[in-house]
């Protein structure tokens, strides 16, 4: 019972703050129409692999719409700061594992930015930008899986960061090279075929593609989900192998701001 109890007591907490999310996602919808707008400038891709305008218009639509279930999420989970306040001797200290309470957790936030700024700003850019809507049951259920797993797969990453602040007094840059690398490596504003041939190199071989590139090829129906899910169930599986082996080394240095 504890899974469904800690996603529900996150969901709760943020509903306090309705009115300040609001201006967020105003901010993100805004942003996202702007994207769209240069690429309208900029006109019919040339050479574009296939996209043509109205594609790529609606690939940078549905990734700003992902971005609050893949990408924006709890800076390290908060455990900097929990290590700030000594907290995290009493997480650590509860007869849960500290991943998986950080983790059901961070599904609750998730929850909720998917109800009250993803969900807006999908109508919001269905109505304004003609974003299609699938009818095909297998290719929801792709999208779906496809953003499931990123969702995790970026929880994971958040928890590794949130891990180093054990030795170090300040994290906070490991999330901000994160969400850097992601703009580029996942194929947020640009598709990843477009990008340099080495590039394209490095983030193929690594897990950003699958938070944001192949979620919304599955979604616009450029690929197919089965060529997609098993690699990122794959990074998923490994990634829970770190959380896990992190989680036991962080229990043998215990190190506390100020004691």
């Amino acid at each position: 019972m504890l899974f469904p109890v800690l996603i529900k007591k996150a969901y709760q907490r943020n509903m306090q703050y309705r009115a300040s999310h609001i201006i967020n996602t105003a901010a993100s919808a805004a942003f996202g129409l702007i994207y769209v707008s240069i690429w309208k400038g900029i006109g019919q891709p040339a050479g574009g692999d296939g996209y043509t305008l109205d594609n790529v218009i609606h690939y940078v639509a549905f990734n700003q719409v992902c971005l609050w279930i893949t990408l924006f999420i709890t800076n390290g989970l908060g455990i900097e700061r929990s290590v700030r306040t000594g907290q995290i001797s009493l997480d650590l200290m509860r007869p849960v594992h500290l991943f998986y309470h950080l983790m059901c957790r961070e599904w609750g936030q998730i929850g909720y930015q998917l109800l009250y700024k993803s969900l807006p700003i999908y109508i919001l850019y269905i109505i304004t930008l003609h974003l299609p809507v699938p009818t095909s049951a297998v290719t929801w259920l792709g999208t779906a899986a496809a953003l499931t797993m990123a969702a995790y797969m970026n929880i994971c990453i958040n928890y590794l960061i949130g891990v180093t602040a054990l030795w170090t007094t300040e994290s906070n840059w490991l999330f901000w090279v994160h969400n850097a690398i992601s703009t580029v490596l996942s194929g947020f504003l640009i598709p990843v075929d477009w990008l340099p041939g080495w590039l394209q190199t490095v983030s193929r071989l690594s897990f950003y593609p699958y938070m944001q590139y192949f979620p919304s090829k599955i979604y616009l129906g450029l690929t197919q989900a089965s060529a997609v899910l098993s690699v990122s169930l794959l990074w998923c599986i490994l990634l829970t192998a770190l959380c896990l082996a992190a989680t036991s080394v962080v229990r043998k240095k215990l190190e506390v701001q100020g004691g």
